[in-house]
């Protein structure tokens, strides 16, 4: 694929596919003898992988350390998991602090909710 084809594909720019090649995010792109980027399927499983873990807020840092990581071989796997897990630890404390967000919210919204039909029932009542 080229490089617009995976934009579209993933819904991400070309600016930024190559900033994430640039910086290590993802391993560096076959180029055609013409120097353009072909990807391939291990390709584009890199650049949705790195996606959804930035969709889910995982820092560059630490996507890049994984990736440096992982061009280092197999030896390396129990360190890539560590980092995976502490990883997976942030998410799910933010998850618990939204959570709480989105219950306060519906607690608030109700409130709203007992307010309006408070005076619906006024206003019916009058009439």
């Amino acid at each position: 694929m080229t490089i617009a084809e995976v934009s579209r594909t993933y819904d991400l720019s070309a600016d930024t596919l190559r900033y994430y090649e640039r910086i290590g995010l993802i391993p560096p792109v076959h180029r055609s003898a013409g120097g353009i980027r072909e990807y391939d399927e291990e390709d584009c499983r890199w650049v949705e992988f790195i996606k959804c873990m930035r969709g889910a807020g995982l820092p560059i840092e630490s996507l890049v350390e994984y990736v440096a990581l992982f061009q280092q071989g197999e030896e390396t796997a129990p360190a890539r998991k560590l980092l995976l897990v502490e990883q997976r630890q942030r998410l799910a404390e933010r998850i618990e602090e939204m959570q709480a967000v989105l219950a306060r919210l519906d607690r608030k919204i109700e409130g709203y909710d007992r307010l309006a039909a408070a005076e619906s029932k006024l206003r019916r009542s009058r009439d």
